[in-house]
């Protein structure tokens, strides 16, 4: 799927005008001015009106409004809102098109079903305690084992699919039951359990993105070396998401992560604007429109920002929930920091002063430390240092 922005027109742009107009974003849903076009297939819950108005003789064109129109969806997923339809706004507006009972669902290991749909049976079976993950849209194996458990408790076919006869059952008891998150209670619970020492805790180190350059990725790998010095120092075990030559993909260093079963999972990236004067430090977690959250997430994306401002001058640009697929794959907390602009000549002299990425380096380490205390023996936020820490886990310096 190409990139698509004001101006361009297509059966591309058809398609994005009618999953917008289908969640009452864009009032008009123009569609394709082929007679041949055909949208019956088309996993849109208006498929037909689609097919009628294919015969209408007007052209689909990506307007003003629609860019109004993706910008409220980029927001409400939590997607840089810039108006314009890329690789990730498409897979979300392809997501958002589906409703809960437009399909069979079942798990596919090659390529498993994404959507809303998913997101709905996940949050559906978690209010009935048979689904104990994030919801997270991806029908995996958690989401098929807690079909199959909801299946054989209520006298259906054990097979993990959700067909017809699974979703009427659903629909009589889903709205009479609610209930809490037990995903949030059991991260927290592994938190507090691992115990407040950092010694054995296993970190993974994601450096730089394919976004932030040459220049970029130099500082984000001398930033990630120091970091890992830091904590091999506080006898953490840490991880490397991938070498300096490659250049991976989110899914990829979301694979990685889970293979490597790390404890926390920290990526290090630079922020970019085409306006030099955007600037400043902001940390993101998984959270979704669904409600669902990650707990440790969201609070080792808080301590991390905080410490980060009160030891650097960098803006606070504060944490905020995102559905991105490094934060979404990952069945470890992540927490994504962007450690200021390289579009922006301040922060990009500030990074450039090695001084500056120690003290970065530092603010994290701590930010970890603080997760694992979880409140106690705590310090004023900027005040713990390196050798504190290290006091702390009783390792000489």
């Amino acid at each position: 799927m190409p990139t698509l922005r004001v101006g361009d027109r297509g059966s591309g742009v058809a398609e994005i005008r009618a999953i917008l107009s289908a969640r009452g974003l864009l009032d008009d849903p123009v569609v394709s001015v082929s007679d041949e076009t055909s949208f019956a297939n088309a996993a849109v819950p208006n498929a037909a009106a689609l097919n009628q108005h294919g015969r209408a003789h007007r052209e689909a064109v990506f307007d003003a409004a629609c860019a109004r129109a993706v910008q409220a969806f980029q927001q409400e997923r939590g997607l840089i809102a810039d108006g314009v339809v890329g690789p990730a706004t498409y897979t979300a507006l392809l997501e958002a098109s589906y409703r809960l009972g437009s399909r069979v669902l079942l798990y596919r290991l090659s390529a498993p079903m994404s959507g809303d749909d998913v997101a709905t049976l996940q949050s559906r079976l978690q209010n009935l305690g048979f689904y104990h993950g994030l919801v997270d849209g991806t029908f995996g194996a958690t989401t098929h084992n807690a079909v199959v458990l909801y299946q054989g408790e209520y006298g259906l076919t054990p097979d993990g699919i959700c067909g017809p006869e699974t979703l009427k059952s659903l629909d009589r008891l889903g709205s009479r039951v609610t209930g809490g998150s037990p995903h949030a209670i059991r991260e927290e619970e592994v938190v507090r359990r691992s115990g407040p020492r950092l010694t054995g805790k296993r970190i993974l180190i994601d450096p730089g993105s394919a976004e932030d350059g040459a220049v970029g990725n130099a500082l984000m790998w001398d930033l990630a070396a120091r970091l890992e010095g830091r904590m091999s120092a506080a006898g953490m075990e840490t991880f490397l998401s991938h070498d300096r030559e490659s250049r991976p993909n989110d899914a990829e260093r979301a694979r990685v992560a889970n293979l490597v079963g790390a404890d926390l999972m920290i990526s290090l990236r630079l922020a970019h604007y085409p306006n030099e004067r955007a600037n400043g430090v902001a940390t993101f977690y998984y959270g979704s429109t669904h409600g669902s959250y990650s707990t440790i997430g969201r609070n080792l994306a808080g301590y991390l920002q905080r410490e980060v401002v009160a030891r650097t001058p960098l803006l606070d640009c504060r944490s905020h929930e995102r559905t991105w697929s490094l934060l979404r794959l990952t069945r470890m907390p992540v927490v994504v920091l962007e450690a200021g602009y390289i579009t922006n000549p301040s922060d990009a002299q500030f990074l450039n002063d090695p001084e500056a990425r120690d003290t970065i380096a530092e603010a994290i380490l701590v930010a970890v430390k603080r997760l694992y205390l979880a409140g106690e023996n705590d310090r004023p936020t900027g005040t713990y240092t390196f050798s504190d820490l290290l006091a702390a886990e009783e390792i000489s310096y």
